[in-house]
């Protein structure tokens, strides 16, 4: 038997009136004097004083609970009725966020690189993170605004592919720059199939929540309940979903079921409560889908946190190992970002990418409805792997380029070609957009200065003038170890029919220009936040909101 020794408050659905009380199976709780691998990502005041475990007389040794008791870990068996638990006031430490250092885009001049390359992003959790700071009055931190991220976190009306042999439509467009008029953006823009919810594969999902008593803030525990009944709803017969916690240790709450009833039942008894044991709960949630494993279908760990593992494994690097590992036998990961003060995205992020899953930040009921309602299809549904873009611009016409984000997604040039490097994933349903600015060989756009040695300067380019490159994709489809191969050639009259950005074009324009204002803006020049509200095309609702966000970033103070 492993012991138990948290003293967090869980809740059962599975018990009922009479029903014997649980055995739970767990890694032990390490102390305060035991945390390992704390790494860059656990702060010295990380770990959390946990209260002692209650007195023998304060749980009495009963072996049946009732129906709506509170149930305690408090050693190898789940004991009811228990106390009430105590009471966690919500963290107020604003600087203890954490988030990964970003390098941003610098120009690139095609005679010394010519070629392009980074893994697709599908992860939307930045934009959704930076409304969150804008609507509590405040800029962002530079590191918290990933411009790809917000640029997808959009639906962009590319057409839908036909041919599910080919999982995604490839789209090309340009324009002029709307912050440097001697420049031109080129889109790329790719969009997956969707599935009808009477195709979708069966779905075995693990909810693996934080129960700590970092997460008793309103927009914590009781907003991930909320949204997990959101996911729980959209399940169907076929699929099965358990709920595993951690707190001080990590338990099985929910055995596997289909019943959206059950799950909102065990959600709703979740109390807060002990330091946070993030990755002991992450390996029994992986063991939990790997025993209700479905073969062809969707098998995915969906884990709702503010990310502050404090206890036991918290080096960012040991968890990416284990989920790439666990990514190898077919089990996905999810994370879902709740929160603020002690909020770790970057480890968020980084196991989301590693575990072939994706990120989002839920701040709202609003945006659990968006990520695990309207959108669940491309949450959970892999439609290709390990998508790759590059692009080769030819000397003889472009002389200068910058990829707007995806910094942290950049691969080497002969990582296109080796399918053992992971790269992102499709949803159902996903748009992935990237831009790219531009500068023509002979336009007035140059941002790198000839050189002052004629031996340092590059040679007039020989190529064809009828092109400004070759895009090139690889991926995966589901199942598959060979990646496959698209490709297409960018002709030159991309640049020379482009006029202004209208439509949705001038929506990722906005949202680019945006995301490069708050993080610093040394590359759109004098562009306001008020040109960049009137380049928001009128729209639906997300369209609106990104309109009052600028607006909100230009009352907030002045850009970086």
């Amino acid at each position: 038997m492993i012991f138990v020794t948290t003293t967090a408050c869980l809740a059962l659905a599975a018990c009922g009136a009479n029903q014997e009380a649980v055995e739970v199976t767990s890694a032990p709780e390490q102390t305060q004097n035991e945390v390992a691998d704390e790494g860059e990502y656990a702060p010295a005041n990380a770990v959390k004083t946990v209260p002692p475990p209650p007195s023998p007389s304060a749980v009495a040794p009963a072996t049946h609970v009732a129906h709506d008791a509170a149930i305690m870990v408090t050693g190898s068996r789940i004991a009811g009725p228990a106390a009430p638990p105590a009471r966690y006031a919500p963290y107020a430490e604003p600087d203890r966020e954490q988030y990964q250092d970003i390098e941003r885009s610098e120009v690139v001049r095609v005679a010394d690189v010519p070629v392009s390359t980074f893994s697709i992003d599908v992860d939307t959790g930045s934009y959704a993170n930076v409304r969150r700071f804008l609507t509590d009055g405040r800029l962002p931190p530079s590191d918290a605004v990933r411009v790809e991220e917000m640029i997808n976190y959009f639906n962009y009306r590319y057409p839908v592919p036909r041919d599910r042999s080919k999982p995604f439509s490839v789209n090309v467009d340009a324009a002029v720059t709307p912050w440097n008029r001697d420049t031109h953006l080129v889109r790329i823009g790719l969009k997956g199939y969707d599935i009808d919810r009477s195709e979708r594969p069966p779905a075995n999902l693990v909810f693996l929540i934080d129960t700590s008593g970092s997460m008793s803030a309103p927009n914590k525990l009781p907003l991930v309940k909320k949204a997990m009944v959101t996911l729980a709803r959209e399940m169907q017969a076929r699929d099965r979903m358990s709920i595993v916690v951690y707190a001080g240790s990590a338990g099985l709450v929910l055995e596997p079921t289909n019943d959206p009833l059950k799950v909102e039942a065990a959600l709703e008894k979740l109390q807060s409560g002990g330091s946070t044991a993030g990755a002991a709960g992450i390996a029994l949630a992986y063991k939990q889908a790997r025993a209700a494993f479905i073969e062809g279908g969707v098998n995915r760990v969906m884990l709702a946190t503010d990310g502050d593992f404090n206890v036991g494994t918290s080096n960012r690097d040991t968890l990416v190992d284990m989920v790439k590992r666990e990514a190898e036998t077919g089990v996905q990961l999810t994370t879902l970002g709740f929160g603020q003060g002690n909020f770790n995205e970057a480890m968020m992020e980084q196991i989301a990418d590693n575990g072939n899953g994706n990120y989002a930040y839920i701040d709202s009921v609003l945006e659990a409805r968006k990520v695990l309602s309207e959108e669940v299809g491309s949450t959970l549904f892999t439609i290709a792997g390990d998508v790759k873009v590059q692009v080769e611009w030819n000397p003889a016409t472009v002389a200068e380029y910058r990829l707007i984000g995806y910094e942290n997604r950049a691969l080497s040039e002969q990582d296109f070609s080796n399918d053992k490097v992971d790269a992102g994933e499709i949803g159902a349903g996903h748009d992935v957009t990237a831009l790219y600015e531009i500068a023509l060989v002979g336009s007035k756009g140059a941002a790198i200065p000839d050189r002052r040695y004629q031996a340092n300067r590059p040679a007039a380019a020989p190529g064809n003038p009828a092109e400004l490159g070759e895009l090139r994709l690889r991926y995966k489809l589901p199942g598959e170890t060979k990646s496959r191969l698209l490709t297409r050639v960018l002709p030159v009259t991309l640049a020379a029919r482009a006029g202004e950005v209208r439509g949705d074009m001038a929506l990722a324009a906005a949202v680019a220009a945006f995301g490069q204002k708050l993080s610093g803006g040394e590359h759109i020049g004098d562009m306001s936040y008020r040109q960049i509200a009137n380049l928001v095309p009128k729209g639906d609702y997300y369209s609106e909101e990104l309109r009052k966000l600028v607006q909100a970033a230009d009352t907030n103070g002045p850009s970086r």
